[in-house]
């Protein structure tokens, strides 16, 4: 439990932190399409006997990559490759986990294994978590500018496709950093709910930064705590507790909240 709760509030506070810039770039669905394509790497990752990092890795990045080169052939638009790469390679995770014999359960992978969080595994979160997180608040000015006038960051100097790329690493190196705690299926929801919760709370960008991952933080810990008494899946339960706390703000927060609306 120790280390799952240390598992849980890295991950939280890191997908919090990169969500804000997703939800502002309108990134969700590559955000969804990079946590699914990360499973052939982790599965052959698994069967070379290298780290599951390192597969991940390479197949967030192969996964951009692919998406890209489909999205630029100029028939296909962006939404329709990232739909066609990500599932194609999230198949091919599913049959390989099929046909490669092991000794751990793969589906872990899948549906992600909180209480299973060993040491090796807690340094790794917490070492690409931190690189994330670094890389993130020494850029954010130029990421907050790409993500709001991208037309003006070129004018002044700053590369789009460059700062797009960038992120898109990070991006990759996020999913991997959540996988093991709540599995490919449910990344996409660490990446969006504190994002687009804070952005109901708020309209800076900088109290944005601070909401969200304040926000996924606690309700990672509380779904944590209520996995342990319930007896329920942790990572479901994180998730779940974050959709708990969106839905409040969708209703009731001071500005933008359906009530207020209303």
């Amino acid at each position: 439990m120790v280390r799952a709760l240390a598992a849980t509030v890295t991950a939280a506070a890191v997908c919090a932190v990169l969500s804000c810039w997703l939800v502002l770039v309108g990134w969700s669905l590559m955000g969804d399409a990079v946590s699914h394509a990360v499973l052939p790497g982790v599965v052959l990752a698994y069967v070379l006997g290298a780290p599951f990092a390192v597969g991940a890795a390479v197949f967030g990045f192969l996964a951009v990559a692919l998406i890209g080169v489909v999205r630029d052939g100029g028939r296909v638009k962006e939404d329709a490759a990232i739909g066609i790469v990500f599932t194609t390679l999230f198949a091919l995770g599913l049959a390989l986990i099929s046909v490669t014999p092991s000794q751990t359960d793969l589906n872990h992978v899948v549906f992600g294994n909180l209480l299973g969080v060993s040491r090796a595994d807690l340094v790794q979160i917490t070492a690409l978590g931190a690189a994330v997180l670094v890389a993130l608040l020494l850029k954010r000015r130029d990421f907050t500018l790409y993500a709001f006038d991208p037309v003006h960051a070129h004018a002044i100097g700053l590369d789009p496709r460059l700062l797009g790329a960038a992120l898109l690493a990070l991006l990759a190196l996020t999913c991997v950093v959540a996988l093991q705690v709540v599995g490919v299926v449910l990344v996409v929801a660490m990446l969006v709910i504190p994002g687009s919760t804070a952005h109901l709370l708020t309209d800076r960008f900088g109290r944005m930064l601070v909401i969200a991952p304040a926000v996924s933080v606690g309700a990672a810990v509380t779904g944590l705590y209520l996995s342990y008494h319930l007896d329920t899946a942790s990572g479901a339960m994180v998730v779940l507790v974050q959709g708990v706390v969106f839905a409040l703000a969708y209703l009731f927060a001071p500005r933008h909240g359906l009530l207020r609306r209303a």
